[in-house]
């Protein structure tokens, strides 16, 4: 059987013309390759979610250690925006003003103010960029710890910053390695586990980010009592309780398996599967057929794929999903996030005391985190991604028509209170659609190939579309600017009506897909609303002899058994 297998495959190619004429031993290897991913393509979509993690619990543990890189950055970042309202900071970095009474107070102006939060964002689109290149030359582990190191060297900056300029200076390096790990772990995680694990490990990452920011304020209003340069001083020396330990940590961490086939390293990629994968637990998985599957998509993708460049992501279908991937970052401050962070702002007008305002923002941030472990339960019933950013959409613009409605109401303390507290409950709606399934999305949607320059493109439009944001939303608010107030919330519901429709039109679902039936789905211009009732067998496709064949010999070295 094999032998008429390899003898068909031969012929077809001579005859047919439609690919370049191959050797039996060619038409072996691919045959044998096509065999083995085929195995592992049915055992992934046959896994069940018990199964993934009986079978990867190492692979959980990785990823939720590397993604810990992202609680590292919401605790930082969550730091700058927070000391505004510190007089000592305030002190040290403001410039002093007199009130009509005599008082002398100080504030950091609205410039530094707003450079600041600004400083880091762009130092955030450095690190995106570098990362696109960094990562997929050396490696995630190599990136992810180098990274650490400069974070541990730029938190120096921070520590003993004596002007504005220094934490201008601060902000924008740290932002290089923060920008870094926003990628990356989104990354890592979705090729490191299999298709039923993928979703949640994704998404995962929106947690971290809760996680981080809840530790930040919890830190800051641990320091109110302070009267001293200890109040921010703290805080910012907290930021070395970080780096060290996860350095350690990820030093032993096992590469990407998906990584290491792209370079040829296929001897590694299977040791490295090995050690994500328990195989005491799971006697149906073979990590011979996971490499094998591993290789055919890979060979599928650079079939599809001519390059590898930040232009090849908007070449030919690769234009389609680099589209998407930003599109779906983007909405996540489209649909009107920006607006939502101002509940704290409406319940202070309603008469709530400021100093209840950090305790409501570390409410929102623990809301923020219970919004993913009800979307991994929404996941679990069944429920796809596109679905979710739907349906999501939809309940956030009816809440959004309900704020700016509110604006009409003629007690405006009792507006202020209700507008707070509907944008406590549009944050949770919010986490468990749009702004929790966004992770899974980009890092399902995105060609391995051209995974990191995807996201990484994707996430630099978040960035831009977060500093426009953040700059319409104060004036939207500021009684001194527009004045617009709850009717800002009109001008949110509109923004997030567009995003409606484009999801609808343009989103697909990638749940249940292997990455090789995304690859096809995408080259077949499959419609985004037919993406989940198409079938496509991605083992009817031609691949050159050529291209598998270049790893034959580290299949061999390998040890990986693809004899019938």
């Amino acid at each position: 059987m094999a032998a008429e297998t390899e003898k068909k495959m031969h012929d077809d190619a001579i005859s047919t013309g439609s690919a370049p004429a191959v050797s039996l031993q060619e038409a072996q290897t691919m045959a044998d390759v096509i065999r083995n991913a085929k195995l592992a393509t049915e055992k992934e979509h046959k896994m069940t979610l018990l199964q993934g993690l009986k079978l990867y619990p190492k692979a959980i543990a990785w990823s939720i250690l590397i993604s810990t890189c992202i609680v590292m950055e919401g605790y930082d970042v969550s730091l700058v925006n927070n000391f505004y309202a510190f007089p000592q900071f305030n002190e040290k970095y403001g410039v002093a003003s007199t009130g009509a009474d005599g008082t002398v107070t100080y504030q950091v102006p609205a410039a530094w103010q707003a450079g600041l939060s600004n400083g880091a964002v762009v130092g955030e689109i450095i690190g995106l960029l570098l990362n696109g290149w960094v990562s997929e030359r050396f490696g995630y582990r190599y990136t992810v710890i180098g990274c650490l190191v400069l974070v541990a060297g730029f938190t120096a900056i921070f520590f003993t910053a004596q002007t504005v300029v220094h934490l201008q200076v601060a902000e924008i390096l740290c932002g290089i390695p923060w920008g870094v790990f926003q990628t990356l772990t989104i990354t890592y995680a979705s090729e490191v586990c299999p298709v039923a694990l993928r979703g949640y490990l994704t998404t995962y990452i929106n947690f971290c980010w809760g996680v981080g920011q809840m530790i930040g304020i919890g830190v800051i209003m641990g320091n109110l009592w302070r009267t001293d340069e200890w109040a921010y001083r703290i805080p910012y020396a907290l930021q070395w309780m970080w780096p060290l330990p996860l350095i350690i940590g990820i030093c032993f961490a096992p590469e990407s398996p998906w990584w290491l086939v792209r370079r040829g390293k296929l001897d590694d990629a299977k040791r490295s599967l090995l050690r994500l994968t328990s195989l005491d637990r799971e006697t149906n998985f073979d990590a011979d057929e996971t490499i094998a599957m591993m290789v055919h998509t890979t060979a599928l993708e650079q079939k599809i794929t001519k390059g590898a460049s930040y232009l090849d992501c908007f070449k030919g279908i690769d234009r389609r999903r680099t589209e998407i991937v930003c599109m779906c970052w983007a909405i996540q401050n489209l649909s009107g996030n920006s607006f939502s962070n101002y509940s704290t702002y409406f319940l202070e007008q309603a008469g709530l005391a400021s100093d209840k305002a950090y305790a409501f923002a570390m409410g929102q941030y623990a809301i923020n985190c219970a919004g993913v472990f009800g979307a991994w339960t929404l996941i679990t019933l069944g429920v796809g991604r596109r679905t979710l950013y739907l349906y999501g959409l939809a309940s956030l613009f009816v809440m959004l028509m309900i704020l700016g409605f509110l604006g009409l109401a003629p007690d405006r303390n009792a507006a202020s209170l209700a507008t707070g507290s509907i944008m406590l409950v549009w944050a949770l709606c919010y986490q468990l659609t749009v702004g929790t399934v966004c992770y899974s999305l980009v890092a399902e949607i995105s060609t391995r190939r051209l995974q990191i320059k995807t996201v990484v493109l994707g996430r630099i439009l978040y960035n831009i579309v977060g500093i426009i944001c953040g700059v319409l939303t104060p004036y939207m608010l500021n009684p001194l600017a527009w004045d617009w107030g709850n009717y800002a919330g009109f001008f949110w519901a509109g923004s997030c009506f567009l995003c409606f429709v484009y999801t609808f039109f343009r989103v697909p679902e990638p749940a249940g897909r292997t990455f090789a039936e995304l690859d096809l789905l995408f080259e077949q211009k499959i419609s985004a609303r037919k993406f989940a009732s198409t079938n496509v067998d991605v083992f009817a496709e031609r691949i050159g002899g050529d291209v598998i064949n270049k790893y034959k010999d580290q299949l061999d070295i390998a040890k990986i058994d693809i004899k019938v």
